[in-house]
């Protein structure tokens, strides 16, 4: 399988508003996030502006136009998530230790981490996923809900990225590497593989 997107192989698609993708193995950016993590009303108008775009500007994207939809919308996305709204569950390091043993639970059986930053309020993750990404996320999501016992604690939704080469999987490690920049040290969670730690 290959570590990266190819553009001419079959891509599967999921989700209704804006489909998920995935292509096999293919290694995945994935960020998912406290479901009181994002002022309602910003977030709104957000979604106003992102359908507005995303009319002109269909998938598959080539890395100009990528550049220009996280120009203008992950990156404020990534701004309001790292102003610690909500609860912010994983502030509390007993938390982020069981966030850790779910994520960590089937490394190499069903999943392949790269890296990964337990937030506050959110997690980014660099992987390559061996069964349907969904899948992964439903149990994540799930087993956190319910060990934590509050409820439905996460958004309904992800945001994913296929990695498109070796520049992207090294930009998104340095990207989760800095995320946490600013932080106490006790109020995240950063774990490297092997080939993320090769990245300077």
């Amino acid at each position: 399988m290959a570590d990266f997107l190819n553009p001419s192989d079959e891509i599967l698609k999921h989700g209704p508003k804006l489909p998920h993708w995935q292509q096999g193995e293919a290694i995945q950016f994935v960020t998912f996030r406290l479901g009181d993590s994002m002022p309602a009303t910003k977030l709104r108008q957000w979604r106003e502006e992102r359908d507005t775009w995303l009319k002109t500007h269909p998938q598959p994207w080539p890395s100009d136009i990528e550049k220009e939809y996280h120009k203008r919308f992950t990156r404020k996305l990534e701004t309001w998530l790292d102003e610690g709204v909500g609860a912010c569950w994983f502030k509390e390091p007993e938390r982020r230790k069981m966030m850790d043993e779910i994520l960590m639970r089937f490394q190499g059986e069903r999943v392949e981490h790269h890296a990964w930053v337990i937030m506050p309020n959110h997690l980014h993750l660099l992987f390559a996923p061996k069964i349907p990404i969904e899948t992964l996320l439903k149990a994540w999501k799930g087993t956190s809900s319910h060990r934590i016992g509050q409820g439905s604690i996460w958004q309904k939704n992800y945001r994913d990225t296929l990695i498109r080469d070796g520049t992207h999987f090294a930009n998104a490690v340095r990207y989760i590497r800095k995320n946490p920049k600013g932080l106490p040290a006790n109020t995240f969670s950063l774990w490297q593989g092997p080939r993320a730690l090769a990245i300077p």
